[in-house]
């Protein structure tokens, strides 16, 4: 449709003011969106940049709200939009805009893994320290349920349970056998009799040995001094002429003695002979020790 002619500029002028308005409408909606995200990751406000238009501007137009400035956004800077077909002219330091566009988006991306990494640390000790709990309720638990089990009185055996077995009593130890009897001592074997040999030496010392065990007193010496007078050691010795031959009797052997005195005092357990030797010997002692004290006290004829 034509436009409707007016005053010189006027079609320009409307022009303009219709490309500053859907400019400016562009912005605020880009500039909401910027400042919700902005505002989720608990940032301040990034400021947008935008290009005030100058008073004498062509763009600029009077409103019917009746802005004094009119402000146009770099429709360039911002993706998805189309710029402006008359853009306005850029001020000074307008070039810096879209890096610190970019390092502030940067930023927001820096603070979001941060924010999720601190996220995932706390998730994670909050789970240890609910592990924990849950471990120490169990624990106490557990010792709640055992004091509880050792108060509690065993429970009573039923009346109709069937009494345990009595253990099978243990067999009797066999008998230990009987020790075997100590055998016998053995019976000392008798004192070997001494063996005299059959001459005077051997006479004597018998004879010594049977007035020992009768308590007949007397010396080898007394005997053997004696003996040699009366017999010269002669056993079978015999006096016929003395007066005791006279009467019948006469003196016989080692220290002759007559028939009565033999008989009178013969030691029992020598031969009854007055021809042997040591009975001979032996109770011419025996007379000697009644008459004299003893052989030794008999020095001539008895």
């Amino acid at each position: 449709m034509p436009a409707h002619p007016g005053p010189a500029g006027t079609s320009n002028s409307t022009t303009g003011n219709t490309t500053g308005k859907s400019g400016r409408s562009s912005a605020k909606g880009w500039r909401r969106t910027a400042t919700a995200a902005l505002a989720t990751t608990g940032l301040a406000a990034v400021a947008l940049g935008v290009a005030p238009v100058a008073a004498g501007s062509p763009d600029r137009t009077s409103g019917a709200q009746g802005d004094d400035v009119s402000w146009d956004i770099k429709a360039a800077d911002v993706p998805g939009q189309a710029a402006a077909a008359n853009p306005a002219p850029e001020t000074a330091g307008s070039t810096e805009e879209p890096a610190d566009l970019t390092s502030a988006l940067a930023e927001v991306a820096e603070l979001r893994r941060q924010s999720a990494e601190l996220a995932e640390t706390q998730a994670a000790e909050q789970a240890e320290i609910e592990r924990r709990a849950a471990e120490e309720r169990a624990a106490e638990q557990a010792a709640s349920r055992s004091a509880e089990r050792a108060r509690k009185p065993a429970p009573e055996a039923k009346a109709d349970a069937k009494p345990a077995a009595e253990p099978a009593a243990a067999p009797a130890p066999e008998p230990e056998p009987a020790p075997a009897p100590e055998p016998e001592p053995e019976p000392a074997p008798e004192p070997v009799a001494p063996q005299y040999p059959d001459n005077l030496d051997g006479w004597i010392r018998e004879a010594l040995d049977i007035m020992a065990a009768n308590g007949i007193p007397g010396t080898y010496e007394g005997l053997h001094r004696n003996i040699i007078r009366e017999s010269s050691g002669d056993p079978n010795a015999i006096n016929l002429w003395d007066i005791n031959a006279i009467n019948g009797t006469p003196s016989i052997g080692l220290l002759q003695v007559i028939q009565p005195t033999f008989d009178a005092y013969h030691v029992p357990g020598t031969p009854y002979d007055l021809y042997d030797p040591v009975a001979n010997i032996v109770a011419a002692a025996n007379y000697a020790w009644d008459r004299y004290g003893s052989i030794d006290n008999v020095n001539g004829p008895y």
